[in-house]
């Protein structure tokens, strides 16, 4: 069993900067495909980015190419999300994801393990 905890959501004006962390727990947190998802008010919850076991192959969905980065630090069991000039459009509940497992990092519908989601609101 895998069980996530997300932290650093909040308010930002538009262009601005946010880092959210993942903490995890369960023996295969460190070799599971991670990945973070959002949810907007009134929309289905999409994917964001997932990266690798290793931490070395990252996706990203169009929308935040060049703008969020994703990392990870296995030894901490700690997954981040680095959102960088942020636009309203990015306003949603965002959630930290484990597949449990090793998965390709474009099975975007594989995804077992959900934290409880933190809150981000950019505004303009």
């Amino acid at each position: 069993q895998v069980q996530l905890v997300e932290s650093g959501g909040g308010s930002v004006q538009a262009g601005g900067s946010l880092r959210l962390s993942c903490a995890g727990s369960g023996r295969t947190f460190s070799t599971s495909t991670m990945g973070w998802f959002r949810q907007a008010p009134g929309k289905e919850r999409e994917f964001v980015t997932s990266i690798s076991w290793t931490g070395d192959m990252t996706y990203y969905a169009d929308s935040v190419k060049g703008r969020f980065t994703i990392s990870r630090d296995n030894a901490k069991n700690m997954v981040y999300l680095q959102m960088n000039s942020l636009k309203p459009e990015d306003t949603a509940v965002y959630y930290c994801a484990s597949a449990g497992a090793m998965i390709r990092l474009t099975a975007t519908n594989q995804y077992r393990y959900w934290g409880q989601g933190t809150q981000v609101t950019v505004s303009s």
